[in-house]
């Protein structure tokens, strides 16, 4: 059997944690920028306030019902999710984390007859040392399982946030209850394509026959999905993804940037966060690759914003940030368009090996052992204090072109200038 466990409004959860005064109230998270809610309590969808959904429309509800906003508060939300996993790791034989709130749990081994009573003790034990609520499916496959979480999210008095499809009979009923759209790994698009053909709910796919699934939803992406309907294990669990093949840092601008030197100091800023990420996994990049989004400022004419990217292949593979930063700098410049309004920058490190076997040049010099120790002491001032506070001089001092976040809480779990304080 597989369980999945789904944080319920996670971000908002989070901001809930150390505002008790919140709790039973509503409660919505706002995206990059403070543009859109991408988080919001129970009582927030009450009040017809949508997920995606932009701020500025909802912003005289949100004031009229008295709903707490918050900006996205990254490091706290990061934080908490560890906390998270590290607790389901330590209640679960094996674990999946499928995203910053979901985790996959492989139940071999439980007795069946048991179940219930051990979802019951994951959910608890989790809310009680974690703090957030979380809710658990439990089925034979992980797309039962993921329909499983659904039905314990939408009733979580009547279910207690737990859901076992242990019976054909019970898997029945709740895919009859699924809408087709609904499904994990259906979507909104698949879901309007099978609707045309009058497959409304997740019973009716399931009862699809499997050349029709075939040739009609992706070949054999589609039917694993289906044979996962029937109860049929085909989607395994996976292993950690210990080192990653590309590392990309992007971020919208919180205000446009019509200079070529702000947009450099926003590329040599997002390239000294990825370059550390390399550095974490003991890796090296041999690609860098820069785009940059714009919209034309053209008199009485509307354009959609548009892309454009830039790359160089390095001799010798590194992760030391100013090298990398001295290479991506002239990509900025070759990209730049006086009088372009810029919107979003981001970096893109690939072609990553690992640091212990770099192909060395006679030509190139792969940086001495005092520089790799210079950015070993830069990240860990840095991951310990949670902030960038020693920088190169090329990502700037002012920065006012980062990222709005204007309704952000404090960082209650990684700043200690901004611990919770008890009077």
């Amino acid at each position: 059997m597989k369980a999945i466990v789904d944080c319920n409004s996670f971000y908002a959860a989070c901001e809930r944690l150390f505002k008790p005064a919140l709790h039973g109230k509503p409660v919505v998270v706002l995206s990059n920028n403070d543009g859109c809610v991408v988080s919001r309590t129970d009582e927030a969808k009450k009040l017809g306030i949508q997920m995606s959904g932009a701020y500025f429309m909802f912003k005289d509800q949100i004031e009229k019902h008295g709903v707490a906003v918050f900006s996205s508060n990254y490091h706290l939300y990061g934080d908490l999710s560890r906390r998270v996993m590290d607790t389901l790791r330590i209640l679960a034989p094996s674990v999946e984390v499928y995203s910053v709130d979901e985790s996959f749990l492989d139940l071999t081994g439980i007795d069946e007859n048991k179940l219930y009573d051990y979802a019951l003790f994951v959910k608890h034990t989790t809310e009680l040392w974690t703090g957030i609520p979380v809710s658990v499916g439990v089925a034979p496959t992980k797309v039962l399982s993921k329909l499983a979480n659904r039905l314990a999210k939408k009733d979580k008095q009547g279910t207690r946030g737990v859901v076992i499809l242990q019976t054909p009979e019970q898997q029945r009923e709740a895919m009859m209850q699924t809408q087709v759209e609904d499904i994990w790994g259906v979507g909104r698009a698949n879901g309007k394509k099978l609707r045309l053909f009058n497959i409304n709910t997740a019973w009716d796919l399931r009862n699809l026959n499997e050349g029709w699934v075939r040739k009609n939803l992706g070949g054999v992406v589609g039917v694993r999905m289906w044979r996962e309907l029937h109860g049929e294990a085909c989607i395994e669990m996976k292993d950690p993804l210990l080192e990653k093949k590309m590392i990309a840092s992007t971020r919208m601008f919180g205000r446009a940037v019509y200079t070529l030197t702000e947009l450099k100091e926003a590329v040599a800023t997002y390239i000294s966060r990825a370059a550390e990420k390399l550095r974490r996994q003991h890796s090296v990049a041999h690609e860098i690759q820069v785009f940059v989004v714009h919209a034309q400022r053209v008199p009485d004419k509307v354009y959609s914003p548009q892309t454009h990217y830039a790359f160089t292949r390095l001799q010798v593979g590194t992760a030391l940030t100013p090298v990398l930063i001295k290479q991506a700098l002239p990509l900025v410049e070759a990209l730049f368009c006086e009088g372009n309004k810029y919107l979003k920058a981001g970096v893109i490190l690939s072609h990553i090996t690992p640091e212990a076997a770099i192909q060395t040049n006679l030509f190139e010099s792969t940086g001495n052992i005092n520089d790799r120790k210079l950015m070993d002491v830069v990240d860990n001032i840095n991951f310990g204090i949670r902030s960038d506070l020693l920088k190169y001089g090329s990502s700037g001092t002012r920065r006012d072109w980062k990222m709005r976040q204007e309704l952000r809480s404090k960082r209650f779990t990684t700043k200690w200038d901004e611990l919770m304080e008890v009077r």
